[in-house]
Formats: C-alpha cells, sequence, structure tokens
C-alpha cells in the first residue's frame, strides 16, 4: 500500500464529504429515512458515501471497500480492506448537535492502520499521516493542500483520577457502573468517532463503550488513537479490538490512554 497516496486520497475525500454533509445540515429540512436495522439515513449521508466510494474505488482499484451504506452487498474481505462511515453520528446530525464525522479508514491483518475522522461542523480534523503518526490539522482545510498540522500524544493517565468519554447518545446504566469502578477527575460527553480522538489528544483518558458498533463505526478513530500511543481493547477479556468479522459487528470495547489500570467487566 502507498502510505503516502492513501492519506492524501483519504484525507481529500472526507474534506469532499464533508462539505456535501454541511449542504444538507445547512437545509432548513430535510427528511430522515430508515434503514433495515431501525438506524436513520439521510440525503447526507448518501451523498457523502457516493463521494466516498466513487474516490477510493478510483484510487484503490484492487483494495476492498467496506461502506456502511452499502454493507448488505459486502460478502467478503482479504486481509487489506477500506471501511468508511460517511457520516457517523447521524443522530447528533438530524439533531444538529454537530458531533457526526467522516470516517474514513484502512485495515491491514485486523488492525486499522491509517485513518481519517473529519468533524465538519466542529472544524476538527484528525488523521494518521504516512509514517502511522497521528495529527490534528487546523487552518482552512484546502483540499489539495495539508495545513498546520500537530502530532498528538495520548496522555499518560493518573488513575487517582481519570478523565472519562462516554456517548451523548448511547449512555446507559451499565456504562455508568463499570465507569464507577474508576477513580474519575471529570466526566465529558460526546457523539460519533470523536471520542477516540479525545482520547488520542489528551483530553481524555478513559472511552467505555458497552453496546452496539460496527467496524465501520470505529475503525477510522481506532486508528488515530493507535497512531497517537492509546489502545483500544474488547471489554470482556482485554484483548485487542479485531476488524473483519464475518457480520461486522464488534464487542463491547474500551479504548484507553497509556497507564490506565483497566478494572474487569
Amino acid at each position: 500500500m502507498n502510505y503516502e497516496k492513501l492519506v492524501t486520497v483519504m484525507r481529500k475525500l472526507s474534506l469532499q464529504a464533508g462539505d456535501a454533509i454541511m449542504t444538507v445540515y445547512g437545509r432548513d429540512d430535510f427528511d430522515v429515512k430508515s434503514k433495515s436495522d431501525d438506524s436513520p439515513v439521510t440525503a447526507a449521508d448518501e451523498a457523502a458515501d457516493s463521494i466516498i466510494s466513487a474516490g477510493l474505488r478510483a484510487a484503490f482499484p484492487d483494495v476492498m471497500l467496506v461502506t456502511e451504506e452499502q454493507s448488505a452487498t459486502h460478502t467478503a474481505r482479504g486481509d487489506t480492506f477500506l471501511i468508511v462511515d460517511p457520516l457517523d453520528g447521524t443522530k447528533e446530525f438530524i439533531h444538529r448537535r454537530g458531533d457526526f464525522t467522516v470516517n474514513i479508514a484502512l485495515v491491514e491483518k485486523g488492525v486499522p492502520t491509517r485513518g481519517v475522522v473529519y468533524a465538519p461542523a466542529k472544524g476538527r480534523m484528525f488523521f494518521t499521516q504516512a509514517d502511522g503518526q497521528s495529527v490534528e490539522e487546523t487552518g482552512d482545510f484546502e483540499k489539495d493542500t495539508v495545513g498546520t498540522v500537530t502530532p498528538i500524544k495520548a496522555a499518560r493517565a493518573d488513575n487517582a483520577g481519570l478523565m472519562v468519554v462516554a456517548s451523548k447518545s448511547h449512555r446507559d446504566q451499565a456504562t455508568d457502573d463499570y465507569i464507577g469502578k474508576y477513580q474519575v477527575r471529570d466526566m465529558t460527553s460526546a457523539g460519533s468517532s470523536l471520542k477516540f480522538c479525545l482520547v488520542a489528544t489528551g483530553e481524555a483518558d478513559l472511552y467505555p463503550r458497552l453496546g452496539r458498533t460496527m467496524e465501520w463505526d470505529t475503525a477510522a478513530g481506532h486508528a488515530v488513537l493507535l497512531g497517537a500511543g492509546g489502545d483500544v481493547v474488547r471489554f470482556d477479556d482485554h484483548s485487542p479490538l479485531t476488524y473483519g468479522k464475518a457480520d461486522f459487528a464488534n464487542p463491547f470495547f474500551i479504548a484507553l490512554s497509556p497507564a490506565v489500570e483497566l478494572k474487569p467487566a
């Protein structure tokens, strides 16, 4: 894989998809449909999926592509595949809360090794460079020119007072009970894959997810966190969270910064 080309293409496509998403977001009203699993989908999801899919297939025709909006047609994957959630946090988008992202990632041998997470309404972009180091870009987000990038690094956690981030839309009692096992300094909430990025930048130490997610929800954020020195493990046995599962469904998991002393499930 040509990582330089990959990162350039992923970044540009995420920005183009973000423009399409924000065009719909700026309308006074937009239709919300339900998919077969009762999850919502909008014209923004579909427009972003079309842009990203076309761009990735043109640039990497020999690499398997998995996208949320086309997942029903995917049957086989190899060791290497691209995986996309064109609009992660559709509920946040519908309720105009801004915490939604464009997620594009490369998975190699079960591990998300490169990824981009772009939050167009927040004006934040995180991605892994060709060397695997994660950065946050600031500036005007020009399509063909990378702006100022700052390497990001997960903080070394102080277990006497952790900063915890949890889901805005999927918080439940089981999650609160698990968080209660830790010494918590403060808590925040965020939507979409931004939670991984908050751990990656050191703005949080721990993100437990005791609910249903799919591989396209997590791969890009997972890649960004790995490139910042953090990790994502299964909730049940603390083994690495891996990708390429037959049904794309993730087990419960925990995203964490270094030195977090994990509590048992």
